[in-house]
């Protein structure tokens, strides 16, 4: 029983030396892909979006991939059916023929992470997930290299462990945060193995994440307990659209992403 504890602590723990770094960010709220709002005709992940989530004084969270010919732009979802009303998938496209789309019928395009990292410039954080395919770290390098020159705060996170373990290896200057929810329920689309191990935070022993990024409806009892109240682990919820479930975390988490209300104003 004790060697089962042991290793099920191995395959969980973070990066600890690190808790530090993120104290200065303790609250800090993330507007959901830019403070979007589709009846003011603003699309999420849009300069639309981000321009009115910089005005509110919001973190901005982003979502960014990597086109055909190579270029970097800020988009949630792989297909293009949902936001652009176009067949295929966003990385089957190159970066001016997604320039001829608009989201969600609005006036809005596709911006690339060089304008939006330009229209941050560093005035909040930003918190950036890497939309990797399946198992390629192809998008972590051409990440890392737009992040070279650009001098405001950086978290990184995502789904895949194995984009985080790209920026360990190459990149650990950069604070990194595990994304997960309860895949077993709601990924079915995916081998039942590799769900159950990212939804209990099971492959933290890739990367050992500085912080946890977990939907606030899922969070596992056992890992919730060990790596933040035990541990000491940060712990960013998501996505809030409603004040009373903020109101609700806002003593026991760290990070909020929020849509949809309006928390502070500058």
């Amino acid at each position: 029983m004790i060697t089962l504890c042991l290793i099920y602590l191995f395959l969980i723990l973070p990066r600890l030396k690190n808790k530090n770094d993120l104290d200065n960010f303790k609250k800090q709220i993330f507007a959901h892909r830019g403070f979007h709002n589709i009846k003011k005709e603003i699309p999420e992940n849009s300069t639309a979006a981000f321009t009115r989530a910089l005005a509110m004084g919001y973190g901005i969270e982003i979502d960014v991939h990597l086109t055909k010919d190579k270029r970097l732009v800020v988009f949630h979802d792989h297909s293009l059916l949902r936001v652009c009303n176009a067949p295929g998938e966003i990385e089957d496209y190159t970066f001016s023929e997604l320039k001829n789309l608009r989201l969600l019928d609005t006036k809005e395009t596709i911006p690339s992470l060089e304008e939006v990292l330009a229209l941050i410039n560093g005035q909040v954080p930003l918190l950036l997930e890497l939309k990797s395919v399946g198992t390629s770290t192809t998008l972590c390098s051409y990440v890392a290299e737009a992040l070279s020159t650009y001098e405001g705060s950086v978290f990184i996170q995502s789904f895949s462990p194995l984009d985080l373990r790209w920026f360990k290896k190459h990149k650990p200057q950069y604070i990194r945060g595990q994304l997960s929810s309860d895949l077993v329920k709601t990924d079915q689309g995916r081998p039942l193995i590799p769900r159950f191990f990212l939804s209990h935070l099971l492959c933290n022993f890739l990367s050992r994440p500085d912080f946890i990024s977990y939907h606030y409806k899922s969070l596992k009892p056992v890992s919730t307990f060990l790596l933040h109240r035990l541990f000491k682990v940060p712990y960013a919820v998501w996505t809030l659209r409603k004040k009373k479930d903020y109101q609700k975390l806002l003593k026991d988490y760290d990070f909020f992403i929020i849509e949809d209300f309006e928390i502070m104003k500058k």
